[in-house]
């Protein structure tokens, strides 16, 4: 066979592997059929390798042009297969995603139990405690007016005591309540003595946040208005509850003052080897009675107030008043 002939064999063979080779790859569907195909295209033994042990019977002019038509070819292959590859990994793919898609009208098999959150069931607990005792529970606006979050309380403006509880005021002279203490006021506008009530709720003070403090937290307050209420039923009521929450923590009062009793007293638990302040507490003040229409003379009472949030971290020992915030399940779930 003349130089001429043999190359126009190979240029024909060429042709034939690459339409063939185009049509077979588009066909494939498997990733693993197409790269034996590959193996028997481009690999050593392969269609495009035999076809080149021809080469030897061609002159010096002609082997430089079928070796550039051959590499040419062998690129484009690799090309075709490369691109069929990535064409299957994508339709397999949207398969799996078609077939693992969640279909969120079905309704869910089963329900998780849910848990009370820690600061629910903390003050649950101490209303519970406090019911035991021949109280009920009150509730009231989180948004007061000045009057009844302050002056009825004696608590008038420009009064000193206002910095402590410095809180979010609105239009009209209303404000975010700083405690629960005009529950109690609106109350005994109402409802003449005898008097035994609780206030829990969410209340409101510009606190800058850290560890104990937040800007808003749950309070519970007490009041008991009756004939002959002196400091020794406050002292026990306050012992009496704290015993049956806490147990037996060592309790300290501390003379404080509250412009809305008289005398005052702050709580103090021992935990962790530290007096922990837990409660304020007082006889109410006659002048807040007698602002009511209320006979101080006949009635007296006492009263007193605890954050919710502390009782909870004494009980269970959590440093970080924002850990009950931040809905973490890992925290949450421990109770």
């Amino acid at each position: 066979m003349s130089d001429i002939a043999s190359l126009n064999q190979i240029e024909k063979e060429l042709e034939q592997l690459s339409n063939s080779a185009y049509e077979t790859i588009q066909n494939i569907d498997d990733d693993k059929e197409l790269e034996n195909l590959r193996i028997s295209l481009l690999g050593k033994k392969g269609k495009l390798s035999s076809i080149l042990k021809n080469m030897g019977k061609l002159n010096n002019t002609q082997r430089p042009l079928i070796g550039q038509k051959a590499n040419i070819l062998k690129s484009n292959l690799l090309e075709k297969i490369n691109s069929r590859k990535e064409e299957l990994i994508n339709n397999a793919l949207e398969i799996k995603i078609a077939n693992e898609k969640i279909d969120i009208t079905i309704p869910s098999v089963g329900n998780p139990t849910g848990n009370k959150h820690p600061l629910i069931s903390t003050q649950d607990e101490i209303v519970d405690i406090f019911c035991g005792l021949g109280y009920t529970v009150e509730n009231g606006p989180e948004i007061e007016s000045d009057f009844y979050n302050f002056e009825s309380l004696n608590i008038p403006e420009n009064h000193p005591a206002r910095d402590m509880q410095d809180t979010f005021y609105l239009k009209d002279n209303f404000l975010l309540r700083t405690h629960t203490s005009p529950v109690q006021i609106r109350f005994l506008e109402n409802n003449p003595p005898p008097v035994r009530i609780i206030a829990p709720g969410r209340v409101y003070r510009r606190d800058a946040v850290d560890a104990t403090h937040s800007p808003v937290f749950n309070q519970v307050e007490v009041l008991c208005i009756d004939e002959g209420i002196n400091f020794s039923h406050l002292r026990g009521t306050v012992l009496t509850f704290l015993k049956t929450f806490f147990g037996d923590l060592p309790v300290r009062f501390r003379a404080s003052y509250f412009p809305f009793t008289e005398p005052s007293a702050e709580v103090d638990v021992k935990w962790k080897g530290k007096w922990l302040e837990v409660m304020g507490c007082g006889m109410v003040d006659p002048m807040v009675l007698d602002k009511l229409g209320i006979d101080s003379e006949k009635w007296t009472g006492f009263a007193a107030g605890l954050g919710v949030e502390r009782f909870c971290m004494v009980r269970h020992q959590i440093d970080d008043i924002r850990k009950f915030y931040t809905n973490d399940l890992r925290f949450l779930e421990q109770f």
